[in-house]
């Protein structure tokens, strides 16, 4: 989307941060013993307060609220009552949702409580990595540098990105142009970031796959080597400068 009107920042504004204090207060509540449906709809009852229409299932009949994934999982994982969460459990939420027409999109991965499998590393790599990746993302930059740039900073730490998912644009509506924005070289994604266009830049770090597939639920997607996998995300209005992070109430750091 390119924002053209004051209008369109604000309702931008308006769904970063509705998304961003889910996300943080998500995290916040989760606690071993509770089921990932639990966590769901306490979600759910956050957007409401912002007025907010969760988009997985707006748009695309997703069984829940936000995807939740638990250890192995590496995105789109339905909440379930009979998924429980664990000390030492690798999480990740993904909220996504639209406010008035206006979408925003984040997501982050964390230890819940005692770091028992030792991925606390992993986590704070695609935090890391994530907030060196923003500052590069301006007006000009080609989306297969800073694709690129994300993977290098991967391979510097031992580890490696997911070469099937990746971040996109985003406004009136969950996905838009620029349909893809991978975080490794694509050789063949052309696409320049324009000032006044918003994106959703995320990092998918991981131990061993490089590449996901679907589970039988048909939403659920995982390794196809194993391994563990850590996602975190921002939107962002791009600028000729450092962009507009319009879901920075998330708790990810982004300087």
């Amino acid at each position: 989307m390119y924002v053209a009107t004051l209008e369109d920042l604000e309702g931008m504004k308006r769904a970063g941060e509705a998304v961003a204090q889910t996300l943080r207060q998500m995290q916040a509540f989760a606690q071993p013993g509770m089921s990932t449906l639990e966590l769901d709809e306490y979600g759910r009852r956050l957007l409401e307060g912002f007025g907010a229409d969760p988009a997985p299932s707006r748009d695309y009949g997703f069984p829940g609220c936000a995807c939740i994934c638990v250890n192995e999982e590496a995105c789109h994982g339905i909440p379930t009552a009979e998924k429980i969460l664990k000390e030492g459990d690798l999480v990740n939420i993904d909220v996504s949702a639209a406010v008035d027409g206006y979408y925003g999109d984040n997501g982050g991965s964390f230890i819940l409580g005692k770091d028992l499998q030792n991925l606390g590393g992993l986590v704070q790599a695609s935090m890391d990595i994530l907030r060196l990746a923003i500052p590069r993302a301006k007006h000009g930059v080609r989306i297969a540098d800073l694709g690129a740039y994300i993977e290098q900073e991967a391979k510097k730490r031992g580890l490696r990105v997911i070469r099937n998912l990746c971040g996109h644009g985003i406004g009136r509506s969950l996905h838009e142009s620029p349909e893809e924005v991978p975080c490794f070289r694509d050789v063949y994604n052309t696409d320049v970031l324009q000032a006044g266009t918003a994106i959703a830049l995320e990092t998918f770090i991981s131990t061993q796959s490089e590449y996901v597939y679907e589970l039988e639920d048909g939403w659920t997607m995982v390794g196809e080597d194993g391994g563990f996998i850590a996602q975190h995300e921002h939107t962002l209005l791009i600028t000729e400068d450092f962009p507009v992070v319009l879901t920075r109430n998330n708790g990810i750091p982004y300087q």
